[in-house]
Formats: structure tokens, sequence, C-alpha cells
């Protein structure tokens, strides 16, 4: 493939550091958004391998600067707030997720691009008793969720009324190497490698996990349209639904742990279900996308990947402890 001018927001995030490293793998030039205070562990050691442009997204006129000067190929828009449980603050997730949103898609589209990749939420359905479709009426519970659909909105209109490609993968419950210390699978390994287990919700609560590397292959190939339409949504999962339990199961079994779950040992958050999955029929037929990574395979890369850095490995510790 030949080589692309890509523009990257969120690099700093879970999810944007994956695909940036990909990117940059692929011999791609990269240049990332990123504001004044973010925290860049998860890309520190890219960092001079990126086109590093410091600004705030809620600042229209730089943002039109930068993407007039660069000129992207390829808009991966990550930046996200609120979709962790202690991001709370309701301005912050409108700013970030909406606001942020639009002023990106005002400023590029002046310029143009091939594609522009926008980050959904499998929130933006709401609960649902079933695999909600593409298709779906959404009903967001959340301000998070609320935001994101509205973000959502705002990609498709504005691909339709200027003719732009503009497709939004709505993702589920990722995970893998550089996952927030504080999330459900990073404490799962590192309890787990202490022979021990952390607090539990309900063990009936679901989720559907995809690994961050299949995660990566579904933003890559939404860069080329598959259809007509201008703003396909499609839901990036595993297909499978997992219980905590079926979880914690999984990981007494490849640790070896003999402690016994307590259930209900730490709160279950306000839009937990029993019922999580997404229906991925729609990106394996237009993309040709679908996941390769099985769940236990997925979190044994994840626990090899962290054993394997020494500096990863004391990083995690040392969040787990301060949060603690």
């Amino acid at each position: 493939m030949a080589s692309k001018r890509v523009l990257i927001t969120g690099a700093s995030g879970f999810v944007g550091a994956n695909l940036t490293r990909r990117l940059l793998r692929d011999g791609h030039r990269v240049t990332v958004l990123l504001r004044e205070q973010s925290d860049t562990w998860r890309i520190d050691d890219v960092l001079a391998d990126l086109d590093v442009r410091s600004l705030d997204l809620l600042d229209l006129a730089a943002v039109r600067a930068v993407t007039g000067e660069i000129k992207a190929d390829w808009i991966f828009h990550l930046a996200a707030y609120g979709n962790y449980s202690w991001q709370e603050d309701w301005r912050q997730i409108v700013d970030t997720n909406l606001t942020s949103t639009i002023n990106l898609l005002e400023a590029a589209s002046e310029t143009g691009f091939d594609a522009f990749i926008n980050t959904g939420s499998s929130s933006e359905y709401g609960i649902c008793d079933h695999a909600p479709l593409e298709s779906e009426r959404v009903e967001p519970n959340s301000y998070y969720a609320v935001t994101k659909a509205a973000a959502t909105a705002a990609c498709r209109h504005v691909a339709a009324v200027r003719d732009l490609y503009i497709p939004t993968l709505r993702l589920y419950s990722v995970y893998g190497p550089y996952e927030d210390p504080r999330r459900l699978m990073p404490t799962i390994i590192r309890k787990g490698l202490e022979k021990d287990l952390p607090p539990l919700v309900d063990p009936d609560i679901a989720r559907d996990f995809i690994y961050t590397d299949d995660v990566v292959e579904a933003y890559l190939a939404a860069c080329k349209p598959a259809s007509t339409e201008r703003a396909p949504i499609y839901n990036v999962g595993s297909g499978v639904q997992t219980t905590i339990k079926e979880i914690v199961d999984l990981a007494r079994e490849i640790f070896c742990i003999e402690k016994t779950p307590v259930w209900g040992s730490m709160d279950n958050r306000k839009w937990d279900a029993s019922v999580w999955v997404a229906s991925i029929g729609k990106i394996e037929k237009e993309l040709g996308w679908k996941p390769d990574t099985s769940l236990r395979d997925g979190l044994s890369r994840f626990t090899a990947w962290l054993e394997s850095q020494e500096a990863m490995k004391e990083h995690y510790r040392s969040a787990a402890t301060a949060r603690a």
C-alpha cells in the first residue's frame, strides 16, 4: 500500500496508541493532535517518529490551520472522554465528544480527505435485550452515550451534505496492550499473576470483548469505501457475549488461581447489563473484516506483552497502587 498522510486525534489513548503504532509500522506519515496536558506514556517511545501538533480541538482556527497544512488522506478521530467510570465531568464530555468532533469535521471538510473514520461506541444503543443492528434506533443512557450518538449523527449529516466518506466504528469492549491499568482486563491480569482476584461485580454482567489488534484492523479496513453509502456505521466486536463469571473462570484457569471469587464485592456501574453483544454481519459482509483473536488467546497475548516489558509492568503496578 502506498504511504498515506494520516491525521489522528486521541493517539495518546489506548486504542489510538495501538493504531498509531500500526500506521508507523506500515510506513505512513502520521501527524497526531495532542493537548498540552496529554499523558503520552503509551507513545513516548515513538514520539520521535511522529509529527506532533499541540492544540486544543476546541480551537477551530488552530484545527483549521493544521488540517489545511497536512491535507491528510486519512483522518482517524479517536479523541474521547467519559468512557471510563471515573470520567464524569458532563461539560468536558460534551466538549471532547461532540464540539471537538464538529470542529474537526468542519475544518477537514474544507480541505478534503479520502476517509474520515469516526469512533463511535456500543453504548449509543443503550440497554438492549439482543445484538442491535447498525440500522436500529439508538437509546443512549449516559452522558457519554448521548454525546457519542450526537457525534455520529453529525458525521452522517456532514457526509450527506458535502458528499464525503465518513464511516463510524461503534466499538464494543476493547482490551489489550496499553489499556488503562484501572480497567477490568489489566486488573484481572495483574491480580492473576499474583494468584489473586480483584473485587468483582455481579457475575451475570456481560460484555463483548474484542482484542485491540482486531480493532486496529477494522480501522484500516474502513479506510476504503465498500458501498455507495457515504456514512456507514459498523459494529466492531467479537460477536460473542461473555459474562464476568466466564472471564473470571478463564482467568482462574490460565493463572492457576485457587481463590474463590467474591461476587458483589464491587458495585455494578449504572450502565452494566446482562446482555451486551455485537452484531457484526454488516462489517463482515461489506469490509471483509472479522475478529481473529479468541478471548483466551487475547488474554494470553496481553499477559505475554505485559510480562515482556519491565517498564510497563512497573507502570501498571504503580497505577494500581496509586488507585488503592
